[in-house]
């Protein structure tokens, strides 16, 4: 490709961070979310747009007319139906740069779907959080076209590493490695809480320091509260996928799907306002107290 037009499916936190950091490095930057349906969801969107020099579309057909690399980023449950949007509109010859994390199951059917209208897929399992590192942000590249589009991301000074020229491989690490993150986040929110509730907080993390002394467990556990908090909803649908990614191997999900309830429990918590003017530095102690001081309402 001589020149970049640069379609973002998807202008939540992470289409926002690569579109504002991509834009000088590109020829144009477009995006399409379905938020801009509606006039509140849509009003951040655009202040937004503006102050990063990106160009709102008002459909999927606007957005592939224009755009010769399309960068999908939405939420989970959402991949094979943009793939299948996208695939009645796209120039053929366009690369699909699938970011989001789903199984491999469901990367091959949002391949299937783009390789048919003549598109270049290409899935991405993006390694970490997006928000610390922006477009460098880790992620492992897979498929047949893959080679192609990192030469060409590695020049945008992206931090992309090719794994396999099979599609899945990537999701397939991506994914596994989310039951243990996740999996970790519901652990902690979990036993902390509880803690906390039973006022043995200040016996149960020095055990944890004298058992995993590399990880600063006050501060790792304000992390996971703010993110869960931020993010529970979209990274439950992510574990969902994680238990698909699971059953496609043949096992039983029962630690992901598990991890899903959480996240989506906390999620439901904070949608009600347990968290309200809790600020992401405040101690995981914060978030506890809240939601044991709601479970003491409810009760």
């Amino acid at each position: 490709m001589q020149t970049i037009q640069l379609g973002l499916i998807g202008y939540g936190e992470v289409g926002g961070i690569f579109g504002a950091g991509l834009r000088p490095q590109v020829d144009g930057v477009q995006a399409w979310d379905l938020k801009l349906q509606d006039l509140q969801t849509a009003r951040p969107l655009r202040d937004k747009a503006q102050d990063d020099g990106i160009t709102l579309c008002a459909s999927a057909a606007e957005l592939c007319a224009a755009s010769n690399l399309l960068v999908s980023a939405v939420t989970a449950s959402n991949t094979v139906a943009v793939a299948r949007e996208a695939a009645a509109h796209l120039q053929p010859g366009t690369f699909f740069l699938d970011v989001n994390s789903a199984s491999p199951g469901a990367k091959r059917e949002a391949a299937a779907l783009i390789e048919a209208a003549g598109g270049l897929y290409v899935e991405a399992g993006v390694m970490t959080s997006v928000p610390p590192y922006g477009i460098r942000v880790p992620m492992l590249l897979g498929g047949p076209h893959a080679d192609a589009l990192a030469r060409r991301l590695t020049m945008f000074g992206m931090d992309v590493k090719v794994v396999s020229l099979e599609l899945g491989v990537a999701s397939a690490i991506k994914m596994c490695r989310s039951v243990m993150i996740k999996g970790l986040e519901a652990l902690v929110i979990e036993s902390y809480t509880a803690a906390r509730a039973y006022g043995v907080e200040d016996h149960v993390l020095p055990t944890l320091q004298e058992t995993f002394p590399s990880i600063d467990w006050t501060e790792q556990g304000r992390y996971f509260y703010s993110r869960v908090v931020q993010h529970g909803r979209r990274r439950a649908e992510e574990m969902r996928e994680v238990a698909n990614t699971v059953r496609e191997a043949g096992f039983e999900p029962w630690m992901a799907a598990a991890t899903a309830e959480k996240q989506d429990w906390v999620a439901g918590q904070a949608a009600q306002g347990v968290f309200d003017g809790v600020e992401k530095t405040d101690g995981w102690q914060v978030y506890a107290d809240r939601l044991i001081a709601s479970r003491q309402k409810s009760s």
